[in-house]
């Protein structure tokens, strides 16, 4: 389970290899294979009409991104499981349950936490989406308001608050 606390990153050791395994990847044969491709499409002649070696060096660019990403992530990785409340205040690696504008019926349960985390078995919203960042911290009961990308506000009531057992 991913999880952010401030500038922490907590991981679940099955996260923090999966990460890792990721990065060694990308730093090992992916470099290696990019490289090659670079190389092939540059013998292939003017660079300018080559619309082989510009995918690769975008393609290079991408892998590089994710390298900064992924190493920034376990630098401050935490692994273990983070300190859980149980005071009904939401944290990151909650699945908080929500009702839009107050409905009861018309509810979302989702599980706060990083996108490395996200899974097909529950909807994952990041603490930095505008959704994630308007719960976090707030406690069960609370009526929430946050603003959409559009700059418009929209309010949740929220629900339940409980620690992810995935």
């Amino acid at each position: 389970m991913t999880q952010t606390s401030e500038n922490v990153t907590w991981l679940t050791q099955e996260a923090y290899n999966k990460l890792r395994e990721e990065l060694d990847y990308l730093t090992g044969r992916a470099r290696t294979e990019i490289a090659a491709k670079i190389a092939a499409a540059r013998e292939e002649g003017d660079l300018r009409e080559n619309g082989g070696y510009h995918a690769a060096k975008e393609e290079q660019g991408k892998q590089e991104l994710r390298v900064r990403q992924l190493t920034q992530l376990l630098e401050n990785a935490q692994v273990g499981e983070a300190p859980a409340t149980t005071d009904g205040t939401v944290a990151p690696g909650m699945v908080v349950t929500i009702a839009f504008d107050g409905d009861e019926d018309d509810t979302l349960a989702f599980l706060l936490a990083s996108r490395e985390y996200a899974s097909s078995e529950i909807e994952t919203y990041s603490p930095q989406s505008p959704l994630g960042g308007g719960v976090l911290g707030h406690k069960v009961g609370e009526d929430v308001e946050y603003e959409l990308p559009n700059g418009r506000k929209a309010s949740v009531r929220i629900l339940k608050a409980e620690p992810y057992s995935g």
